[in-house]
């Protein structure tokens, strides 16, 4: 099944593996299939993306998400949040599964790692246990095998220097970092970047003021100097990651998909061009669960592509949560 998902190339295949997979996770997947008896759903009667139930996100705090008898996690990520808060946590029972996930994706978005130097400022993410996304990118900094691949976590006089002669030497690089990190390193530093991608991963984590994403981008393409701020958009429940060239509009790779629910309906789901609550079908999720409703508000083009628009309330969130509590 992995080689199928990994190898999907046009919507009809999607549509029919995520509808074999979803037939799976229903009866296989303890918290889903209770979900479905809780909501009076039989998975027999689905034959339709639109029609399935998506699992509220929430569901990974409470609860042990694992599809198939192997119970036994490789690796458990957590989300990051502060003291007391009740973390998500993904429990992965094939963590090559996640690397085939991110190493198809970054290649299928940019190429051969290889041609890359990464250099990655993520501090807040680094200096904690479980993070899905230190993990990739570390792995992506083994990979590219290009020796001033690294992170730099508050050193970032020697980032600069590095990033100056990367440049000089027209070395193809990614500087992946946390938001307000990159805002730190251009408050310092600026630059006229010519060979240097910037991917921003979100988050202010408390450490400067939130900023809407445009101004945001604005101020670090006037920093370095970029015409377009590139952004990854990937979260602990999820096992793939969709990629933005700029102007804040996400692709995703061919095993992954979005669908926008109504806001008051958890269980419509809406046409292209309209906002709502952002439902995401993680086909690399085959060993938990693949069909997630977030509590991202977006909006999806019709062109599949699409854009982050904020999140809910707590007091937005509607009934099909309401089984969490129980």
């Amino acid at each position: 099944m992995l080689d199928e998902i990994f190898s999907i190339s046009n919507d009809s295949d999607f549509a029919k593996i995520a509808l074999q997979v979803y037939h799976q996770q229903a009866v296989e997947c303890e918290p889903y299939r209770l979900f479905h008896q809780y909501l009076n759903k039989n998975h027999i009667h689905v034959n339709n993306l639109n029609d399935i139930p998506f699992l509220p996100i929430e569901f990974f705090k409470t609860h042990q998400i694992i599809t198939g008898k192997n119970i036994n996690s490789e690796v458990v990520f957590s989300s990051s949040g502060t003291t007391g808060q009740v973390l998500s946590k993904h429990y992965v029972t094939d963590l090559s599964t996640y690397i085939k996930s991110f190493m198809h994706g970054f290649e299928f978005f940019y190429g051969s790692i290889k041609d890359y130097c990464i250099l990655a400022l993520l501090p807040n993410y680094y200096e904690r246990e479980g993070s899905s996304l230190v993990y990739m990118t570390n792995y992506l900094i083994e990979k590219s095998n290009h020796q001033q691949s690294g992170f730099y976590l508050h050193n970032i006089a020697e980032l600069n220097n590095q990033l100056l002669a990367l440049e000089a030497k027209g070395q193809k690089t990614i500087l992946i970092g946390v938001s307000y990190a990159l805002l730190d390193l251009i408050d310092k530093y600026q630059y006229q970047l010519k060979s240097t991608i910037i991917m921003e991963t979100g988050g202010m984590k408390g450490k400067r003021k939130e900023l809407l994403k445009s101004d945001l981008h604005q101020l670090l393409m006037n920093g370095f100097g970029v015409n377009s701020i590139h952004s990854e958009y990937g979260m602990t429940e999820l096992l793939s990651q969709a990629y933005s060239y700029g102007s804040g509009l996400y692709h995703c790779p061919p095993w992954m998909n979005i669908l926008v629910r109504d806001k008051n309906d958890p269980f419509q789901i809406l046409e292209s061009n309209y906002s709502g609550g952002i439902n995401i079908i993680d086909l690399a999720n085959i060993n938990s669960c693949s069909f997630i409703a977030t509590q991202d508000l977006g909006k999806v083009h019709d062109d599949g592509s699409f854009e982050i628009l904020g999140r809910f309330d707590n007091s937005d969130i509607r009934g099909c949560n309401l089984m969490i509590q129980q």
